[in-house]
């Protein structure tokens, strides 16, 4: 990796500390075993500059003990051929946080091929995949919560037509459900559908005898009412 390319990465980690993902860059000089960090390096292990002096055996102490053996191989096999490498793992902080991070880098080699550093970074991802979570759940609420309401307008178009009570409603929803391994909220939204095509009241009955186990058929407008997993 030419100075260049590693100025490049600082450029890039200072701008990734702007968005609360912290990214930092390495040098390891394989001779003499020294090893340097940015700021950044220092902050993904919950430290300050001065705090620690880096070393392989700081770097590896802070890998999480299930990863650390494959950490360790990962590094070993670039300090003896060089090459790019990388590696998604856990890491455990002075704090005794877990992070997941992205450590990539590349062997530097001098003119006539021998080994001189590896320059890399690490990137962690903890933050990031922590958003990408709790987005997937709100999404998930979000879906569920529209779910629930087109199966309560559902059962109420039942109860009207049923002369039946909600739970009486909501049985009957589950039921058909189960025997044609339709999702309940697909019925539902069928039911709704047919309900406010008030021109043909015809399908919304034949449908709603169905769930009701009035009729063996199940319609919707002529068409068969298909499964969906």
């Amino acid at each position: 990796m030419s100075v260049t390319q590693l100025k490049a990465l600082q450029a890039y980690s200072s701008a990734l500390v702007a968005e609360d993902c912290l990214a930092g860059t390495f040098r390891y000089d394989v001779v003499s075993g020294e090893m340097q960090w940015s700021d950044e390096i220092y902050l993904i292990h919950g430290y300050q500059r001065g705090d620690v002096v880096p070393t392989i055996g700081v770097v590896m102490s802070h890998k999480h003990p299930d990863d650390r053996k494959r950490c360790r191989e990962i590094f070993e096999e670039a300090c003896r051929v060089g090459g790019f490498f990388a590696s998604y793992h856990r890491l455990v902080d002075s704090r005794r946080r877990e992070r997941r991070v992205l450590t990539a880098g590349e062997g530097v080699a001098d003119i006539d091929g021998r080994l001189l550093f590896i320059d890399g970074f690490i990137l962690d991802l903890t933050k990031t995949l922590q958003l990408e979570t709790d987005r997937s759940a709100r999404d998930a609420i979000a879906g569920a919560i529209g779910a629930r309401g087109v199966i309560e307008q559902a059962k109420g178009v039942l109860m009207g037509i049923l002369h039946i009570g909600s739970d009486a409603a909501f049985e009957r929803l589950c039921a058909y459900s189960q025997r044609h391994n339709i999702k309940i909220a697909d019925v539902a939204a069928a039911i709704l559908r047919l309900a406010n095509n008030t021109q043909e009241p015809n399908p919304l009955l034949s449908l709603v005898h169905a769930v009701d186990g009035r009729v063996v058929g199940h319609h919707e407008g002529g068409r068969t009412l298909h499964r969906q997993r």
